[in-house]
């Protein structure tokens, strides 16, 4: 445990546990709505993910390991119906997710090799590979590819759509305390009472259908197994998947930097940043073997402990407990899946472009001076590669007997360059490379 975490009661505690869960609860239960995952399995996994990250840290790092956002275009670069990268096949929807999991699972052993390297080489030099100048695009860059899955589900009705994002903005732009902190959230339940309102008046979508759909209610109970999927692979689906990794690493060095400054300890330092590394690539492991999204640190956690002052890593332990309670529910995952597209597609409005302005923020906090040869160079190619690749798919390869078009993997070409470029093209005279 932390050596500055507070003693709390039991009735505190169980408070403050439900606090951090209800703080990472809307932003980790859009990944599996908006990419096809169980509910169920996806807070198991996140639930067992933090116990594993706070066995490896020593019980030291106040962090809640959520479902991460980064991997949701790779989910969609493999499932989607039309442009997937099993589209004209006879897979279900359920294989392909299958072999999503599959690189989610892969993808985690990337954790393990970078957690090695910096116990090798150390922080400082293993950043100079990564500096923000690289993973800011790369975050830009999956923000803006998911931008066209929000405006899809909002057009199913435009109404409700903008009245959730109307109830996120006023959250986080007027909201005080735990209001500002869980705007998301807010938003979705906000949103879904007006539903349940109009849709009691019979009002409907754009396309006639009903606006709430309780379709499984009868059949579901309130305890029960959650559908596990075991993962398959393809080194294809493979390929997609890892690249998303970088961002998230580079999320997750940013949390232990950010959560050492909130407690005055060095978590990059004690336990370490190799040890926090491998905590969160064996919960991505463990996830994907279960048929779970990838894992990652939460910034909404991270917010918690800021507010809060509680650094008593039992407080997010009991939050993991709560996660994993409530993944055993298929009537939860009911009520879940009720909620409208076109909810899930205004709160995406925000939280999708929040991601690409996360990238600028991190360019700008870092201090990028993008006036630089370099970095413009840098930044500049990562994005036309990046963007270009996924929507003009200009070629197509073969991988594994599987014809792939070139811009699946637009992402993942984008961070190659932007490392490569990172280290041999010269700094201008008496420039400083950016850290």
């Amino acid at each position: 445990m932390s050596t500055k975490a507070q003693k709390l009661g039991p009735g505190k505690t169980a408070i403050l546990g439900l606090q951090h869960m209800f703080a990472m609860f809307g932003a980790t239960i859009l990944v599996p709505l908006l990419s096809g995952l169980s509910v169920q399995v996806t807070l198991i996994s996140v639930g067992i993910g933090t116990l594993i990250f706070h066995f490896f840290a020593k019980g030291r790092v106040p962090a809640f390991l959520g479902s991460s956002f980064a991997f949701l275009v790779g989910i969609q670069l493999i499932t989607e119906e039309n442009y997937g990268l099993f589209a004209g096949t006879t897979l279900t929807m359920q294989e392909k997710l299958a072999y999503a999991t599959g690189g989610i699972l892969v993808s985690g052993f990337l954790y393990l090799l970078f957690a090695l390297i910096v116990k090798l080489v150390g922080v400082k030099r293993f950043m100079r590979f990564l500096p923000p100048v690289v993973t800011a695009p790369t975050v830009i860059l999956i923000g803006i590819m998911l931008a066209p899955f929000a405006i899809n589900q909002s057009s199913s009705n435009i109404m409700l759509a903008a009245i959730t994002l109307g109830i996120v903005i006023v959250a986080s732009s007027w909201g005080k305390g735990m209001v500002k902190i869980i705007p998301i959230l807010l938003g979705i339940v906000g949103a879904y009472l007006i539903a349940l309102i109009m849709n009691g008046f019979g009002m409907t979508n754009a396309d006639g259908s009903a606006i709430i759909d309780f379709y499984g209610a009868a059949e579901a109970s309130i305890v029960g197994l959650p559908p596990f999927m075991l993962p398959r692979f393809h080194i294809a689906a493979i390929l997609v998947m890892i690249p998303f990794a970088i961002a998230t690493i580079a999320e997750h060095v940013g949390d232990m930097v950010a959560l050492s400054t909130i407690t005055g300890e060095d978590f990059v330092e004690e336990p370490g940043l190799s040890r926090t590394l491998l905590g969160d690539g064996v919960a991505s492991i463990i996830s994907g073997f279960m048929g779970g999204p990838a894992s990652t640190t939460y910034g909404e956690n991270v917010g918690v402990v800021a507010l809060t002052k509680v650094f008593n890593t039992r407080v997010v332990q009991l939050a993991a407990v709560y996660a994993i309670v409530l993944g055993f529910s298929p009537m939860f995952e009911v009520v879940i899946r009720s909620i409208p597209d076109a909810i899930i597609g205004g709160a995406s409005f925000m939280l999708y472009g929040m991601i690409a302005a996360v990238g600028i923020r991190n360019l700008v906090d870092n201090k990028v001076d993008v006036s630089k040869t370099k970095n413009l160079t840098i930044i500049a190619v990562m994005m036309v590669a990046g963007l270009g690749l996924r929507f003009a798919n200009p070629i197509t390869f073969t991988i594994g007997g599987m014809d792939v078009p070139f811009g699946r993997l637009g992402i993942a070409i984008a961070v190659v360059l932007g490392v490569v470029l990172n280290l041999i093209l010269p700094e201008e005279k008496g420039a400083k490379e950016a850290k």
